[in-house]
C-alpha cells in the first residue's frame, strides 16, 4: 500500500510544490512554522483543492487536474487525526468512534469496534463524553475514530503538540501501533525531533515549499 502524491498550489504568502510517495509506515514530514505542512496535510484530505497535479492512493486516483478528478473528502478514505482531537463534545466517546463508520457511509461492525477500542484500551470510556476525558484520552478516541473509518490513508496534524510531557509518552506507544500493525501509509506532521526519530520510517522535511528527504 502507498500513497503517491504530486502538486502545485500558490497562495498569497508561499507556493506549494510537493512530490513524494509514502510507503506503508510513518512517513513525518517537518519544516518550520508556515512552511505550508497543514496546507499539505489539506490537499490530501481534500480540503484544500491545489492547482494542478495528481494524487494517488493504492492505485486510486484521489485528485487529477488533467483527468479532472477532485474526490470529496468523505470518498477519500483518509483517516485524518487533528492536532485537538475535535470529538463531538454532546456524544459520547462510543458514539463518536462510530461517527468514523458514519460518515464513510459503512454499514455498523461491532467486532471492528471491539477490537479498536481494546487495542487503544479505552473500554472504560465509552460511555463518557469529552469534557470528561484527559487530552491524551481524546487523543486514543480521535485514534479508533479514524481507524473504524477503514482508511487507506491516515493523516495526523500534530496530533500530539498539545499534550505535556507525560500524555505524549502516553500517546506514542499507540502510533507505533499504527505503523507496525496497520500496513497503511501514515503521513504525520510534527516538528518535535524527538517524536520523529522514534516514529518515522521516512522522514522529509517541507523548506521553501518544496519536499526534501532528510
Amino acid at each position: 500500500m502507498s500513497l503517491s502524491v504530486e502538486f502545485g498550489l500558490s497562495l498569497p504568502n508561499f507556493h506549494l510544490e510537493i512530490k513524494f510517495d509514502a510507503p506503508a509506515g510513518i512517513t513525518a514530514i517537518s519544516g518550520p512554522s508556515g512552511a505550508g505542512k497543514t496546507t499539505l496535510i489539506n490537499v490530501l484530505a481534500g480540503l484544500v483543492t491545489p492547482d494542478h497535479g495528481h494524487i494517488e492512493a493504492h492505485g486510486r486516483v484521489l485528485f487529477s487536474s488533467h483527468s479532472q478528478v477532485n474526490l470529496k473528502p468523505e470518498q477519500r478514505h483518509v483517516g485524518y487525526i487533528f492536532q485537538d482531537a475535535r470529538l463531538f463534545p454532546h456524544l459520547t466517546v462510543m458514539q463518536n468512534l462510530k461517527c468514523g463508520r458514519w460518515f464513510r457511509h459503512l454499514p455498523s461492525d461491532p467486532e471492528a469496534i471491539e477490537k479498536i477500542v481494546t487495542l487503544l484500551g479505552i473500554e472504560h470510556l465509552t460511555t463518557r463524553r469529552p469534557t470528561q476525558l484527559s487530552g491524551g484520552e481524546k487523543q486514543r478516541v480521535a485514534i479508533g475514530r479514524a481507524l473504524l473509518s477503514n482508511p487507506d490513508v491516515i493523516l495526523a496534524d500534530e496530533p500530539l503538540s498539545s499534550l505535556d510531557p507525560e500524555r505524549k509518552t502516553d500517546i506514542l506507544p499507540y502510533f507505533e501501533m499504527l505503523r507496525d500493525q496497520m500496513h497503511l501509509p501514515i503521513v504525520y506532521v510534527s516538528h518535535d525531533a524527538d517524536e520523529v526519530t522514534r516514529l518515522a520510517t521516512t522522514h522529509l522535511q517541507l523548506k521553501q515549499g518544496r519536499i526534501q528527504s532528510s
